[in-house]
């Protein structure tokens, strides 16, 4: 995935805005290069998971489609933990099409971004395959 400094920052910017919980939200573009950050709210409200408003998160998805979008990726943070997909995030990975970008504030000076494809119902070693982010 193509992500621009700008839309990098604000995916950052999101992830400190909400500290001491997860952020989430959808990433919105064309082929492999994202366009736009559409912030959702955790309603879970956890340090340790998120769980979006499922009438908030297909307002979103509509409106990205009605934008001719594509849904490039789900996003979330975390807060104290490397950016790389826990068993909650994999078991709650329902869309198999869009990645899955974490965002790490593990280390505040240098956040991390990493996406990743989710099947939660693969076979064991084949759950987690990393794709790569191009940020420029």
């Amino acid at each position: 995935m193509k992500l621009s400094r700008l839309l990098a920052d604000e995916l950052v910017a999101h992830a400190n805005d909400d500290l001491p919980n997860e952020c989430c939200g959808l990433i919105a573009g064309h082929g492999d290069t994202a366009t736009r950050v559409l912030r959702t709210n955790n309603s879970e409200g956890s340090p340790f998971m998120y769980v979006m408003d499922p009438q908030e998160q297909m307002r979103l998805m509509d409106e990205i489609d009605d934008a001719g979008e594509d849904l490039l990726a789900i996003y979330h943070s975390h807060t104290r933990s490397a950016a790389y997909p826990s068993r909650t995030d994999v078991e709650l990975a329902f869309y198999s099409q869009p990645l899955y970008v974490i965002v790490s504030l593990a280390d505040s000076e240098n956040p991390d971004i990493r996406a990743f494809k989710l099947a939660r119902g693969g076979a064991d070693g084949e759950q987690i395959a990393e794709q790569p982010v191009e940020i420029a």
